[in-house]
């Protein structure tokens, strides 16, 4: 059974982090984000001043592409997780940071799950392809190996994608999108950019404690989703050389 948002249970120090974390964050990322997101998040009627009502956000997202978010009390297993995605349910926690903790996170709260990642649930090629890959990866979810690949490629794209968007690299993951700091080191010349691609990015361990080592873009989101037959290629070729090795 679902979890429910309860939006009076938010205080005034609630709304004020909400506010202060979208506000700083809008700053940086008004002209680095991709239009996409930009535009998502008119859509899903975000403002500053107040936390999203979730049920309003679900009334708007559910029309531009069917998705909704879905309630969780924080981080949950990757078979559930992956279950709601491929039944077009994005996993969000209702929980918001404190002002003391407006820099770092251990887990991550309401910020970055609903300003990082719903604004772009509202682009069909993008929720096809987040659908697609969860979909590849629960026909090989009790495969350590599989699921680590594809947590990968989720990794790389959903959380920490570049896109080419006006010959301007912008950003579309959501773990960048909520980093005031990652929104600006990830296009700067500092950062490492390379082109889409599937192999490399299934053969590159992510990075959890420090700015990633490098960055994929992306030429379109309906690239994205043109790319979930490699995907499935390339995993079920992994997944019958494990079969032939043991």
């Amino acid at each position: 059974m679902s979890m429910v948002q309860e939006y009076l249970s938010y205080t005034a120090e609630d709304h004020e982090v909400w506010s202060l974390l979208f506000s700083r964050q809008m700053e940086i990322i008004h002209e680095l984000a991709s239009q996409s997101y930009l535009d998502g998040m008119i859509k899903c009627g975000f403002e500053a001043s107040l936390v999203p009502r979730f049920d309003q956000v679900n009334f708007e997202l559910n029309k531009a592409t069917g998705w909704q978010i879905y309630v969780v009390p924080g981080l949950i297993d990757n078979k559930p997780f992956f279950q709601h995605l491929a039944k077009q349910q994005f996993p969000a926690t209702t929980w918001l940071r404190t002002k003391a903790q407006l820099d770092y996170l251990e887990e991550p709260d309401m910020f970055h799950d609903v300003f990082g990642h719903i604004p772009l649930l509202s682009e069909p090629h993008f929720c096809q392809f987040l659908q697609g890959i969860s979909t590849i990866t629960l026909e090989h979810i009790e495969n350590p190996h599989i699921v680590e690949l594809m947590a990968r490629l989720y990794w790389y794209t959903v959380e920490f994608g570049l896109i080419k968007e006006d010959n301007r690299t912008k950003i579309y993951g959501a773990g960048i999108l909520s980093s005031s700091g990652e929104s600006v080191f990830s296009i700067s010349d500092e950062a490492t950019h390379i082109p889409f691609d599937l192999q490399r990015i299934f053969d590159t361990p992510y990075i959890k404690d420090k700015f990633q080592s490098q960055y994929f873009i992306i030429d379109s989101y309906e690239q994205l989703f043109n790319s979930l037959d490699e995907v499935k290629r390339i995993i079920d070729r992994e997944s019958k050389s494990e079969n032939i090795a043991a």
